[in-house]
């Protein structure tokens, strides 16, 4: 970026340009200086939201997703900018917002109350417009590297709690959701539902075609299994080439028709794999309950109705019986088997 002597305009370098403008908010009563600061600031490339007092600059501020660089003058109307850094930091939003404090006063009390407020730099009237553009520009990198932690930090959580392969939950992530679950139902007197589901003769897919395309068909199925669902239910590795499915708010009667679904999206079309069309099929077993109960259990008869499904000749449903310390109400769910033509 330099600075072109004919018209003392901002003229942004190749790389610049093609970064995303950061928007800032500009709060100043002063028409000249607001105006002086909205043009510098969009000659710079930056994207500007410019108000006239405190109390328009905190409504700006309170939207889903406000401005991460804040230009705001000390002394003006609605509210001043020590009170807005207030506002703001007791908020302690993420991601952070980089306040520039502008004021008139030069003492150095001034500058220790504008800093201890929250604000992160402090610039005097009449400032320099270089120095203002400097102290913008560092405001921004560190905008910037904050994104790039925040980025850091999910893709952590991700990683933490989904599978690397397949990207569903993982095992912890979705034992864990089967508890709160089973416990949210059981305050509300909903019903849960939970899908053990298993890939029939996967190790042969493995023997006959390698791990490779093994893992290819596993993500594939995972993927297949996800759509089936609703929006609101999860489905996770359980292990090998399980999968577990908890449906939220969910009837006897759901549970079936989603299992079947599942049933079908797997089996209905062949995954392509290196040239190869694998016909792939699903067993599942289901329960349902409302009682908060020991999520083992809950999961022991799950995977009972499961080899039941894989003893009465794979790529079907069971629906099975909770044990009796586990249903809501009496002779809630009968066994049913259900064959996937």
């Amino acid at each position: 970026m330099h600075k072109s002597r004919e018209s003392d305009a901002i003229v942004l370098s190749e790389d610049e340009m093609f970064k995303p403008a950061e928007t800032a908010l500009v709060a100043e009563d002063d028409p000249i200086y607001r105006r002086l600061l909205q043009n510098r600031l969009e000659n710079w490339g930056y994207k500007v939201i410019a108000v006239n007092d405190g109390a328009e600059a905190w409504e700006v501020l309170r939207q889903p997703k406000p401005p991460g660089l804040l230009i705001l003058d000390w002394m003006m109307p609605g509210a001043d900018g020590i009170e807005l850094c207030r506002r703001i930091r007791q908020k302690q939003d993420d991601p952070y917002q980089y306040i520039l404090l502008l004021t008139g006063k030069d003492e150095k009390q001034d500058l220790i109350d504008g800093l201890n407020a929250g604000a992160d730099d402090y610039l005097t009237k009449p400032f320099d417009i270089g120095e203002l553009r400097a102290r913008l520009r560092a405001g921004r990198r560190i905008l910037s590297l904050q994104r790039e932690l925040i980025q850091s930090r999910e893709a952590l959580r991700f990683d933490a709690t989904h599978d690397a392969l397949t990207g569903v939950w993982s095992r912890g992530a979705i034992l864990h959701l089967l508890e709160a679950e089973i416990h949210r139902g059981s305050r509300s007197h909903a019903s849960t539902g939970v899908l053990m589901i298993d890939l029939d003769h996967f190790k042969k897919v493995n023997d006959t075609y390698g791990h490779l395309t093994g893992d290819e068909v596993l993500k594939e199925s995972a993927d297949r299994i996800g759509q089936a669902l609703r929006s609101y239910d999860f489905v996770g590795r359980y292990g090998g080439e399980e999968f577990l499915a908890i449906l939220t708010n969910c009837t006897l009667d759901d549970l079936r028709i989603a299992a079947e679904r599942i049933c079908a999206s797997v089996a209905d079309s062949p995954i392509e794999v290196n040239n190869e069309s694998l016909r792939v099929t699903v067993s599942i077993g289901g329960v349902v309950t409302s009682n908060r109960g020991r999520d083992r259990e809950f999961l022991a008869a799950a995977d009972s109705a499961l080899y039941e499904a894989k003893r009465s000749g794979r790529n079907r449903v069971v629906i099975g019986s909770c044990p009796p310390s586990l249903v809501f109400r009496d002779n809630f769910a009968e066994s049913a088997v259900v064959a996937h033509a």
